[in-house]
């Protein structure tokens, strides 16, 4: 049923993820989502975003000392999969309830979410050899620039908008580990 609650938040959004939707899709009895999440829906939502939390850091799990171009292309292919996999159909279940949710239990527990993922990142990119200052900054801009591009991908149904921000990032992470120089007349740091 989480599983199935994290698919329903990634493709349809918080509020097509309904107890009646999640048990359709699961083909779970009804009996059992009242009996394993009887504080409602918002218990079911919390526990989705868990494992949705859980599936990013065991992606990420084993990739210390990789280059900090190694961990931004891991992180873009992460996302591309999602694309491509749903055919478009899916994006991240997190952003469905930051964007959608009108509990503030729900929305710190998606802020909680988007904090480990940038802690986690920052971590990898500083033993790949980023500044930490530069690791900590880049982790936040690689969320928030992957989640958009995710979603103009999937508005437009195409993978260009998505391959040109992973393009960006990936030129971005290299001038901030010393591998390219900026262009001329450019600043390496936002």
């Amino acid at each position: 049923m989480i599983e199935g609650a994290a698919r329903l938040l990634a493709q349809r959004g918080l509020q097509a993820t309904s107890f009646s939707e999640v048990l359709a899709a699961t083909g779970a009895p009804r009996g059992s989502v009242y009996h394993h999440f009887p504080d409602g829906k918002d218990q079911l939502i919390a526990a989705a975003l868990d494992a949705a939390s859980g599936q990013m850091a065991r992606a990420l799990d084993g990739r210390d000392g990789a280059s900090a171009e190694d961990i931004t292309a891991l992180f873009l292919r992460i996302w591309h999969t999602v694309l491509t996999r749903s055919r478009f159909q899916a994006g991240c279940a997190v952003v469905a309830v930051a964007i959608a949710a009108d509990s503030s239990a729900l929305l710190e527990c998606a802020a909680a979410v988007f904090r480990a993922w940038r802690a986690r990142l920052a971590a990898l990119l500083a033993t790949g050899g980023l500044a930490p200052h530069d690791a900590a900054a880049f982790a936040a801009t690689l969320i928030a620039a992957c989640e958009g591009a995710v979603i103009l991908a999937r508005a437009e149904q195409s993978l260009e908008p998505f391959e040109l921000v992973a393009a960006q990032l990936l030129a971005q992470v290299r001038v901030l580990a010393g591998a390219d120089p900026p262009a001329r007349g450019s600043r390496s740091k936002p």
